[in-house]
C-alpha cells in the first residue's frame, strides 16, 4: 500500500471521540476573553500564548500538563464564553474534515460566574448548534455530541451522571471521568457508573494513561466502561518478546476480544510520557496494537496543548508507520462504530459519508 499523501489526509473525513472542549480553545479567544474578565495570562498575545501552552504541556508530566487548563477554564465561565468556545471548536473541527465529534468537558469547573450545572450544559449546546449551522453553511457539515466529565478528585460523579441522563436527548451523548489518574481510581465513581448502566446511558473512562493495568481493569470489570480514554498502558499486559510472537495477557485479550475501543491520542501521550521510553511517534503503542487487531481510534485529546489537529495526528502516523488511506479509513470507521450515537445514525455516516469519500481519494 502507498502511504497517504498530505492532500488525501486533508480531504479524508475524520471522527474524533476524544476531544476536550477546554483543550481546544483558540489562543486569540483566550487572550480576548482574559482581557475582558481581568485574568492574567502567562503570555501577552495569541502567538506566544499558543507556544507557551505547547511548551508547558511537553514536560513529560501529566499533572503539569493538566495545570495548563487553569487558563482555558478561566475564560469559560460566562454563558457567552462557553457558547463561543463551543461554536469555534465545532467550526475548527469541521474545517479539518471532522464529520463526527464528541466534545468532553467538566461542567463542575465552570460555575464561578454563578451558572448552575444545567446552565453550563445549555450554553455549550447553544454554541454547538451555532457552530454546526455555520460549518454546514461553509460546506463542512458535522455531527457533534457533548460528553459531560466528572473530575476524578471531586467526587461529583453521580451528580454529573444525573445531568447526562437529564440532557441525553438534548445534545449530551455520554459521560466521562478525567483528571489526575494516579490516586483517584475509577471505582471512586462506581455509584455514578451503576446509575448510568441502570439508565442505559453511555460512558467512557480515562484509564491507562498515567496509571497502569489496575486502572484499566477497574474501568472495565468493575465500572463497565464502553470505551477506554487512552488505554495505552494495556501494552503492559502484552509480552512482545514471547517466542512465536506477541502474547496477550488475560486483560489485553479480553479488551481485544470484546472489541473495547481505545481512544488513542499519540501527540498527547508523547507529551505526558504516558508510556516510558517513547522517543517518537514510531514508538507509540498504536502501531503494535493496530497490528494485533485491537479496536484503535485516533484522536487529538487537546488541540491547543499539543498544537495539533486530526489531520496532523494522521500525518504523524503516516510518517511513522507508512499508513495508507485504507489504514486511515480503518481508524475512522473504528471510531464511528464506537461513537455514542444511535446505530442507524452511525451507519449512515459510515456508508453515506466516510466510505464514499475514501473511495474517491
Amino acid at each position: 500500500m502507498t502511504a497517504a499523501t498530505a492532500e488525501q489526509i486533508a480531504k479524508a473525513p475524520k471522527a474524533a471521540l476524544h476531544e476536550h472542549l477546554d483543550g481546544g480553545v483558540r489562543p486569540a479567544t483566550i487572550v480576548e476573553i482574559a482581557k475582558e474578565i481581568g485574568h492574567e495570562l502567562p503570555a501577552p498575545d495569541a502567538e506566544s500564548l499558543g507556544a507557551w501552552f505547547e511548551e508547558s504541556s511537553s514536560s513529560g508530566s501529566l499533572p503539569r500538563y493538566l495545570e495548563t487548563f487553569i487558563h482555558t477554564v478561566a475564560v469559560m465561565q460566562r454563558p457567552q464564553d462557553l457558547a463561543r468556545v463551543a461554536r469555534e471548536s465545532v467550526i475548527d473541527l469541521a474545517a479539518d474534515g471532522v464529520v463526527y465529534a464528541e466534545l468532553r468537558w467538566a461542567p463542575e469547573q465552570h460555575l464561578s460566574a454563578g451558572l448552575t450545572l444545567q446552565e453550563t450544559v445549555e450554553a455549550v449546546q447553544a454554541g454547538i448548534e451555532e457552530g454546526r449551522a455555520e460549518a454546514a453553511a461553509q460546506g463542512n457539515p458535522i455531527v457533534v455530541g457533548q460528553l459531560l466529565t466528572a473530575m476524578r478528585h471531586a467526587l461529583r460523579g453521580l451528580e454529573i451522571a444525573e445531568i447526562v441522563v437529564e440532557y441525553r436527548d438534548k445534545g449530551v451523548a455520554g459521560f466521562d471521568i478525567a483528571g489526575a489518574e494516579d490516586g483517584y481510581p475509577p471505582i471512586l465513581h462506581l455509584e455514578a457508573f451503576d446509575f448510568l448502566r441502570r439508565e442505559n446511558a453511555h460512558f467512557t473512562i480515562h484509564a491507562g494513561e498515567a496509571f497502569g493495568l489496575p486502572s484499566i481493569w477497574q474501568a472495565i470489570q468493575r465500572c463497565g466502561t464502553e470505551r477506554l480514554g487512552h488505554g495505552v498502558r494495556i501494552v503492559d499486559d502484552i509480552d512482545f518478546d514471547a517466542p512465536g510472537g506477541p502474547k496477550l495477557g488475560r486483560l489485553a485479550a479480553y479488551i481485544r476480544d470484546r472489541r473495547i475501543p481505545l481512544e488513542m491520542c499519540p501527540s498527547s501521550n508523547m507529551q505526558t510520557n504516558a508510556v516510558p521510553n517513547m522517543k517518537s511517534i514510531a514508538d507509540h503503542p498504536i502501531g503494535k496494537l493496530k497490528e494485533l487487531g485491537f479496536r484503535v481510534t485516533v484522536n487529538c485529546d487537546n488541540r491547543l496543548m499539543s498544537n495539533t489537529s486530526m489531520s496532523k495526528e494522521m500525518q504523524l502516523l503516516v510518517d511513522a508507520f507508512g499508513y495508507s488511506t485504507d489504514d486511515l479509513r480503518w481508524f475512522t470507521i473504528n471510531a464511528m462504530k464506537s461513537a455514542f450515537l444511535p446505530f442507524d445514525e452511525r451507519l449512515a455516516i459510515i456508508n453515506d459519508i466516510i466510505k464514499p469519500a475514501y473511495a474517491a481519494l
